[in-house]
């Protein structure tokens, strides 16, 4: 399965329906999803029933979990393993949440309700803020992106006021952020955090004032014990940042608690679920990477390239086909080196095949020549049974 390309969706439902995945209940699921980063806000990798087909990126990790919560969510909610109706009922909650893909996306999708849904997790999972984009550089990833789970399981048994629910809840979650982070020691990676989760908000108003003292009695008996699980992991990824947790920050940890009706262990438990992925994964977690200028802006276009290969594998596969002098010496360069004369066919050779493909023309650019070896890694992906991950067998 790709997420990046179109008809992803529909091939999620051939794969889950088909899979002998279940969850006997939310706290599962939910346990499940804390290991792939997505209740974090931090997407590692997916849930392991959808194959791997090609290594996913942030956000097809994001957008992965994202259509895997929902459904299994609709699931055990419902009773109901039909995946059209689960198409149908989400994009009505979308709707009701007044969320909906750009005016672009709207174009180019179609009526089809699986092609909708593609737009509308698109829009949900990637971040346009301009601050967000100042701070890192590049597109981000919504790192709230499990509120949307939490909600539509809140929809699918009250329907009513669910926009005002949402913004009680976001409410909510960025004040505990905030009132987290400022019980702590100030670090170099606090206010990107905060810039994180202040972007990833999708209903409070613009104009909301967000921050005030009296978020805790608003808090008190208003939501479900899977919400309050999920504010108290927040909490303790916001306290574990920087990958120490101090006197100051456990002891607001731990009085919040009383407040999510969460005893001590339940807590303790949450710290060292937290502390545990935060160790197994320092070194994917966005926010903590401190790379040079050059290296991010490599780092950030081998990823854009990276994308735009797979998603014209076919139409590189003609070419390719057409170009067997060109495979042979790429094929040659993986045992040995080539000469500065075979060094200079395939590049051009490769450009040559660039220009008859519109949307690969970042290769034709001034210092596009480094990106090359991006796509003759990528050629192994290119034979036939990689090229469409999404196609679905009759």
């Amino acid at each position: 399965m790709n997420p990046s390309a179109s008809g992803w969706i529909d091939k999620f439902g051939q794969i889950a329906t088909n899979s002998t995945v279940a969850h006997t209940n939310f706290e599962e699921l939910y346990s499940s999803l804390c290991t792939t980063g997505f209740i974090y806000g931090i997407h590692v990798k997916w849930l392991q029933f959808i194959p791997i087909t090609h290594t996913p990126t942030e956000d097809e990790n994001a957008k992965a979990n994202l259509i895997s919560a929902l459904y299994f969510t609709y699931i055990l909610e419902t009773k109901d393993k039909n995946y059209g109706t689960f198409i149908t009922k989400l994009i009505n909650f979308y709707e009701a949440l007044d969320v909906s893909s750009s005016f672009f996306d709207t174009i180019f999708t179609g009526s089809k309700a699986s092609n909708k849904l593609e737009a509308i997790i698109k829009s949900r999972v990637f971040l346009e803020d301009n601050l967000i984009n100042k701070t890192f550089g590049s597109t981000v990833t919504n790192t709230l992106l499990f509120v949307d789970v939490l909600l539509f399981k809140h929809y699918l048994i009250d329907q009513k006021d669910i926009k005002k629910y949402a913004e009680e809840l976001e409410y909510i979650l960025i004040n505990l952020v905030h009132h987290t982070l400022n019980s702590k020691q100030q670090q170099k990676y606090d206010e990107r955090l905060s810039y994180l989760f202040i972007a990833s908000l999708s209903f409070l108003p613009d104009d909301y004032h967000h921050f005030d003292a009296h978020y805790r009695d608003r808090l008190i008996n208003k939501f479900s014990p899977e919400v309050y699980q999920y504010l108290m992991d927040i909490i303790c990824v916001t306290a574990w940042e920087d990958l120490t947790l101090d006197y100051k920050e456990s002891e607001f940890v731990f009085g919040i608690a009383k407040d999510l009706n969460l005893k001590e262990k339940e807590v303790e438990k949450s710290i060292e679920k937290v502390a545990i992925f935060f160790k197994e994964n320092a070194k994917k977690i966005p926010h903590l990477k401190d790379h040079n200028l050059a290296e991010k802006f490599y780092e950030n276009t081998s990823k854009f390239a990276n994308k735009l290969i797979l998603r014209n594998s076919k139409r590189l596969q003609k070419e390719l086909a057409e170009s067997k002098e060109l495979v042979a010496l790429i094929s040659k360069s993986t045992i040995t080196n080539l000469s500065v004369e075979e060094k200079r066919k395939v590049q051009n050779q490769l450009l040559d095949i660039f220009k008859s493909i519109p949307s690969l023309a970042i290769f034709m650019l001034p210092g596009g020549a480094i990106l090359l070896p991006i796509f003759i890694k990528l050629i192994p992906k290119l034979l036939p049974s990689s090229f469409d991950e999404n196609r679905i067998e009759q």
